[in-house]
């Protein structure tokens, strides 16, 4: 009794195990996609005042950001998933005083929701399985780093320089994130 409804689970964990992996190159091509539509939309909001160069900060971009390292698959969605949360999150916020235009910010949002909403499945799927990982750290450096953004805008009052400073931190976050993609391989 116990093997007759013991091979029907092991063929099912063969089954989406095989089917996660064949959507990688997939999943890996949607998100470059997507990737280099938000780096162009953000690329169309008004560029720095000279005048900003002097509210620059250290955020403290966690060290995983900085260098390239090796990820697996796994920490990578986890991660990817974290970021584009947390920038979805920072860009809902109040922009009124840069002059950006709502349209591109709303594009922009629209982007980043179906980012999220590929990768959502499968993050939910290495949660479970997973206890501790890379990529559990790396989200934890992260939520401070976006925490430190967070705080950044407010302190500024949302005013257009540190918009300013926040949407170039954005933009290397974009970079980062086509390197991430670069390890969703089969």
């Amino acid at each position: 009794m116990t093997y007759r409804c013991l091979l029907p689970m092991v063929l099912l964990l063969c089954f989406s195990t095989t089917a996660l992996s064949r959507s990688y190159s997939l999943l890996r091509f949607q998100q470059r996609r997507n990737l280099l539509v938000c780096q162009k939309l953000l690329g169309q909001l008004p560029s720095t005042p000279q005048h900003c160069l002097e509210f620059r900060m250290d955020f403290q971009m966690p060290e995983e950001m900085k260098q390239a390292q090796q990820f697996r698959k796994e920490d990578a969605i986890l991660v990817m998933y974290e970021m584009l949360q947390q920038i979805f999150g920072i860009l809902t916020r109040d922009f009124s005083s840069t002059g950006w235009s709502e349209t591109i910010i709303e594009d922009l949002l629209e982007e980043l929701y179906g980012q999220m909403n590929r990768l959502e499945p499968i993050q939910k799927e290495i949660m479970q399985k997973q206890n501790s990982t890379m990529g559990d750290t790396t989200v934890l450096h992260l939520r401070k780093y976006y925490f430190n953004l967070v705080q950044y805008l407010k302190s500024k009052e949302y005013n257009r320089c540190a918009w300013t400073v926040v949407r170039v931190q954005i933009l290397k976050n974009f970079s980062f994130l086509m390197r991430l993609t670069g390890y969703l391989r089969d």
